[in-house]
């Protein structure tokens, strides 16, 4: 049966992080971003890295960050892999992919251009609205001719829309975030629980 992989992204508490484990999640997101409301230092990331275990994949997010610091960061929180936001020349990618498994973001209107792209080994594309973590979702059937396949899909997706996403885009993981909370960073149980659900249920149905 087909599995879509599920990230709940802006994950700030070791307890949060276990939450997300103990619901089925295949990783969380750890926010290294500049001026993000869910911003973790490298000292807590590796709290949660350590308390997950390999099970769970640790991705380390980052927005316009030098490569060295991307590298810094992602070794002292000990994460799996790094998501990368903001532009990047291919070299840089290749420079990161070098080191870890890298989710390269793309917004809508890059979507025209990276379907002409090479990517390199170890790089998957993801696709999210243009203002990360706003909650705001896309069109995504509208979007669905320009969608390569084996994408992450993120963008307003939560427990009630995840799967209609999935219909239209058949992505090869999802991400959560905002529909996920309390408040900034400190994640809604009954919501991520549920939104773990839907993947699954949406799983059976394109099975």
């Amino acid at each position: 049966m087909l599995r879509t992989r599920v990230k709940i992204c802006g994950t700030t508490t070791v307890g949060d992080a276990l939450l997300a484990a103990e619901a089925g999640a295949d990783a969380v997101g750890l926010i290294f971003a500049p001026g993000s409301k869910r911003l973790i230092s490298a000292v807590q990331a590796r709290e949660i890295s350590l308390a997950l275990g390999p099970a769970v994949g640790r991705v380390g997010v980052f927005l316009g960050q030098e490569i060295d610091e991307v590298l810094r960061l992602a070794e002292a929180a000990r994460v799996s892999a790094v998501q990368l936001h903001g532009p990047l020349s291919s070299l840089e990618l290749s420079q990161v992919a070098g080191y870890y498994p890298v989710l390269r973001v793309l917004r809508p209107q890059d979507l025209a251009q990276a379907a002409h792209l090479a990517w390199p080994p170890h790089v998957t594309p993801m696709l999210d609205a243009p203002q990360p973590g706003s909650g705001q979702s896309l069109d995504w059937a509208g979007l669905a001719p320009q969608v390569p396949a084996g994408i992450w899909l993120a963008g307003g997706l939560g427990p009630l829309n995840v799967g209609q996403a999935m219909r239209a885009l058949r992505p090869a993981g999802v991400d959560a975030v905002s529909a996920l909370e309390l408040r900034p960073g400190i994640k809604d149980p009954d919501a991520l629980r549920a939104f773990v659900a839907a993947v699954r249920r949406a799983d059976a149905e394109l099975a």
